[in-house]
């Protein structure tokens, strides 16, 4: 559940605080005080885009934080795959949003959007008038069905997805495949050529590296046996070059080891040193020795790096990728080799994977229809319980002409509000207030099978009073039962409903103007219930009847609901 909201410089609200409790959070307010605004905070943190101009006046940032409490082992399981701290049952979501970037963490963790979505998706449903309004699209339909039947489908879609992939693959390669004779013994000869011209290379993997290394000494050979005769004479023993001075020295130190036995040691170590020395002089006469006649070496090298580096310019960037082509030009010599083989060989992996394809296909569809009219029969008691007294609602299925990774149907839900009037799609009969209850409907339907734990619902009461108002609120307090549902409402029959009521009101002190929330106890609560009757004047007549009224909500959600 959401345990609170934090919102700062976001728009008007200069900062904000709130603590929600279970079941059923009502938010009130006077029209323009800033609960649009409220929501739009919510949708920010969880990674929705932002108009420019969303900071507060003179602020350098805003910032929405979301603390949240589950239990729920999913959302931890997509928390591990993305390496994020789990810090107990509480997960943290937060947004800074500064002037052309924004930052989102969970549990103090930078995230991108897509992994806050992935969150978030699990942990809150936002319920809004483009919701609703998407029951206009078929699309949207099939998917409420799916998620209803999530259980006994949910292998049996991915398994359709892996399929449907591999007949694509199968089906692309083999309406690629077909050529004609003369063009296939071209691409034969082709083949053919260019395998011959990489086998005869004889590459092996890392002498390209190998041979740069021997070409970079071979070129600068000339430069390299220079340098080198200029240190053979420094170590050698011609007059003051390193041998001959410590010949000297060593001379000297045997007439003074004469007179003193100590030392004998510094003799000992020059004697070593010119040990060292000497053999460091043979061994550079030896590696200029070993350089005469490096013109043949160096020819030698050149070519084989320009028939590697021709072979890179054809073939691929390295050894490994001129392999690798030339594994997959046998491969092609191969199909072409026996291309009547191969053909049928395809044709029968493309029949098998599109009967495959077709299976799962029907078997999907008809656990669709099966959970479908199980679907349409509890939203049907469900419109009936949110005012709806004579209604028929119904799925009809359809087929596409193609398979997809969802399978073959077209479906979609067909509704009439008045006795005798044929089922028609929703998009030419129900008002935007209906299309407002009947997701409700679905809502409160699918409410047993969603894991998701809070729901917030916007403009739910758009298009409705009465009666109609009084069955939406009990189909609220309903849903509240197993979710925590946050609802914005402008309608007194909802507000009483409420477990925890909250105002939302817009303040100014002449100089800035600043949104508020504060949470109501009863007796608040039945004044805001009665400023939403009044209007204008809120009469003592007025306040009985708003008293009465959540009295009559108490009552309701204790022996009816």
């Amino acid at each position: 559940m959401l345990v609170s909201l934090h919102v700062k410089n976001f728009a008007i609200i200069n900062e904000v605080e709130v603590i929600f409790k279970d079941h059923l959070n009502i938010m009130t307010g006077e029209t323009g005080a800033g609960k649009s605004i409220i929501i739009g905070s919510i949708n920010a943190a969880l990674g929705a885009k932002v108009s420019k101009n969303i900071l507060r006046s003179g602020a350098d940032y805003a910032l929405v934080e979301m603390v949240f409490e589950t239990k729920d082992e999913a959302v931890f399981d997509i928390m591990k795959e993305l390496d994020l701290p789990i810090d107990d049952n509480q997960i943290i979501i937060s947004r800074k949003i500064m002037p052309g970037r924004s930052i989102c963490k969970i549990n103090g963790e930078n995230v991108t959007a897509t992994a806050l979505s992935m969150v978030a998706g699990m942990l809150i449903d936002i319920h809004g008038q483009h919701e609703h309004q998407s029951l206009l699209h078929k699309a949207k339909h099939l998917e409420i069905v799916d998620r209803y039947a999530k259980d006994e489908i949910d292998t049996l879609k991915q398994e359709l997805v892996k399929c449907y992939k591999d007949y694509t693959i199968i089906k692309n390669e083999y309406e690629k495949a077909g050529i004609d004779e003369e063009k296939r013994l071209r691409e034969i000869s082709f083949l053919e050529y260019e395998v011959n011209e990489i086998k005869s290379a004889a590459l092996v993997l890392g002498e390209d590296d190998e041979l740069a290394i021997t070409y970079k000494k071979l070129f600068n050979a000339n430069t390299i046996a220079e340098g080198l005769q200029s240190v053979y004479r420094y170590t050698g023993y011609e007059a003051n070059a390193s041998g001959d001075m410590i010949s000297r020295a060593l001379r000297q130190l045997l007439k003074l080891a004469e007179y003193d036995d100590s030392i004998s040691s510094l003799l000992s170590q020059a004697t070593d040193i010119e040990a060292l020395l000497n053999d460091f002089n043979r061994d550079v006469s030896q590696y200029i020795s070993d350089m005469d006649n490096h013109e043949e070496e160096l020819a030698e090298v050149t070519k084989r790096l320009d028939l590697i580096n021709h072979l890179k310019q054809k073939y691929g960037n390295s050894l490994e990728g001129i392999l690798r082509y030339c594994r997959d030009c046998e491969e092609k010599l191969e199909k072409y080799n026996n291309y009547d083989l191969y053909m049928l060989k395809l044709k029968k992996s493309l029949t098998e994977s599109e009967e495959k394809l077709k299976d799962l296909s029907y078997k999907l569809s008809d656990i669709r229809k099966q959970k479908a009219k199980e679907l349409t029969d509890k939203i049907k008691d469900a419109l009936i319980a949110l005012n709806f007294l004579d209604v028929q609602f119904e799925m009809v299925f359809k087929q596409n002409d193609t398979y997809s990774s969802n399978g073959i149907d077209d479906a979609e839900f067909i509704i009439s509000t008045n006795p005798g009037e044929t089922p028609r799609p929703l998009a030419k009969v129900a008002s935007g207030g209906e299309l407002s209850r009947i997701m409700l409907g679905i809502k409160s339907v699918l409410a047993d099978k969603d894991e998701i734990e809070t729901l917030i619902f916007d403009e739910i009461d758009v298009g409705i009073s009465g009666r109609t108002a009084q069955k939406v609120s009990e189909q609220l307090s309903v849903i509240a039962k197993h979710h925590q549902i946050i609802c914005i409402t402008h309608l007194a029959q909802i507000a009483a409903m409420a477990d925890s009521h909250y105002v939302i009101e817009k303040k100014t002190d002449g100089v800035s103007t600043q949104t508020t929330i504060s949470k109501l106890n009863e007796d608040e609560s039945i004044e805001e219930i009665a400023r939403i009757l009044g209007g204008a004047e809120i009469t003592e007549r007025v306040t009985e009847n708003a008293r009465e009224m959540k009295e009559l909500a108490i009552t309701t959600k204790k022996y009816k609901l």
